[in-house]
């Protein structure tokens, strides 16, 4: 469902940056911490890329950012998708992939006119919603650990995802709030959210290059990470291997936590709130 071209100019004309010239060497003080935290969100540590694109538009325009982490993202999710091709959840992976197509395809659809900064406090908002109710069952006794989430929420959340991918490249809270109830065995877990996340960010891909996110500069400078992102990667896979099921989903709740506070604060920053 391609933008109409005037929706197409207008999205390129107040999104996309000038030509970049080479990286500087601040360009990569910020994008080294930044690749290293998506590598180990890929390797199952989901939610410790929230701060990989704030880190990188410290050096880059935000647009330009999440431009040059999309192509990290798909060879990360080569090696993760390796590393886990024989661990995960089959059921989840029906019901929320075809939401997620649904929700790139919402965000492809209006590219034009969305808000990044307001997409980004609700995914805070979704984030600290979710740790709230989940904090309170456990303290009610009434956690469900072998809850599983009907089909019809499948696909919700899955669309949530798969949006607020698209629009910021975070889509671990939705995707979290159907699937952590279920305390699935971290490897499962892991090994679903990276199935999940490769096929929307392979989704992701075309509509990119449409709206002009993609271009040759952008690509360059991905491709002097990826190096880093793979190795990364597989730090990562390494370490979920040897994590303990209740200290894993420990980890996950903090890093969601996080993940929220940060978000809805870099969205009330970009909207001049606070």
């Amino acid at each position: 469902m391609p933008l109409g071209k005037a929706a197409r100019r207008r999205y390129q004309a107040t999104s996309m940056p000038a030509a970049a010239a080479l990286p500087s060497l601040f360009f990569f003080v910020c994008a080294v911490p930044a690749v290293i935290l998506l590598g180990l969100s890929k390797g199952g540590f989901t939610g410790m890329s929230i701060l990989s694109v704030p880190l990188l538009t410290l050096a880059i325009p935000p647009v330009e950012a999440a431009a040059v982490m999309l192509p990290i993202l798909i060879v990360q999710d080569v090696v993760s998708v390796w590393s886990f091709r024989h661990e995960w959840d089959a059921r989840n992976l029906v019901t929320m992939i075809p939401g997620s197509l649904i929700g790139v395809g919402i965000g492809w659809l209006f590219a034009a006119h969305l808000s990044e900064a307001a997409v980004m406090i609700l995914v805070g908002m979704i984030a600290l919603g979710f740790v709230t109710l989940a904090l309170w069952r456990h303290w009610r006794g009434r956690a469900q650990a072998t809850a599983k989430p009907g089909a019809a929420s499948g696909v919700f959340w899955g669309a949530a995802a798969g949006f607020t991918s698209f629009v910021c490249h975070q889509g671990a809270p939705p995707f979290q709030v159907q699937v952590m109830p279920q305390n699935l065995p971290p490897r499962i877990f892991a090994g679903t959210a990276t199935m999940f996340f490769a096929i929307t960010n392979w989704a992701k891909l075309l509509p990119y290059i449409i709206l002009g996110q993609l271009n040759f500069t952008s690509l360059k400078t991905s491709f002097t990470l990826f190096p880093l992102a793979i190795a990364a990667t597989f730090a990562g896979v390494w370490l979920v291997r040897r994590v303990d099921g209740e200290r894993f989903y420990g980890l996950i709740y903090a890093l969601t936590l996080v993940v929220g506070l940060v978000l809805i604060g870099q969205g009330l920053h970009d909207l001049r709130i606070v």
